[in-house]
């Protein structure tokens, strides 16, 4: 299923994340698409928020992986991973990301994930692709 969605304010990206996170559940990976200000980041604060995660979502661009626990009885966690500064694909492995990648309890986002060829074959992934048509309007393609 693809949907394409306009938004027209950050308000309207973070309600589009939160609509998203209805409609996802452990195992899942969510890449995040799109240039430098597309609204990546935006977007998962409202995909955070429809998981009723309170706390402020950054993106982990120094850190690679931020893991924020969830409350759902059947999904634990949700990592968000940013590869923005990833030199190849050893250093998520280094620091544990296949104890996360696809399990059945945990939710992921990259960003920037076409730096991660080999990691995400063979995975279920829905795709969120994100393009700036203005300063403040968001073309929104979502491939489940």
């Amino acid at each position: 299923m693809i949907m394409k969605v306009i938004t027209k304010s950050t308000e309207e990206t973070i309600k589009l994340g939160e609509k998203i996170a209805s409609q996802i559940q452990g195992g899942d990976i969510i890449l995040l698409q799109g240039d430098l200000g597309a609204g990546k980041t935006t977007f998962m604060k409202g995909l955070a928020q429809g998981l009723n995660i309170s706390e402020n979502i950054t993106s982990p661009t120094f850190t690679l992986m931020n893991v924020y626990p969830l409350k759902s009885s059947n999904t634990k966690q949700l990592v968000h991973i940013d590869t923005y500064r990833l030199k190849d694909e050893q250093e998520l492995i280094d620091i544990g990301v296949e104890d996360y990648l696809g399990k059945p309890n945990t939710i992921c986002v990259i960003e920037w994930p076409e730096k991660l060829p080999h990691l995400l074959e063979n995975k279920k992934t829905t795709i969120v692709a994100l393009k700036n048509i203005n300063e403040n309007q968001r073309e929104i393609i979502v491939e489940f």
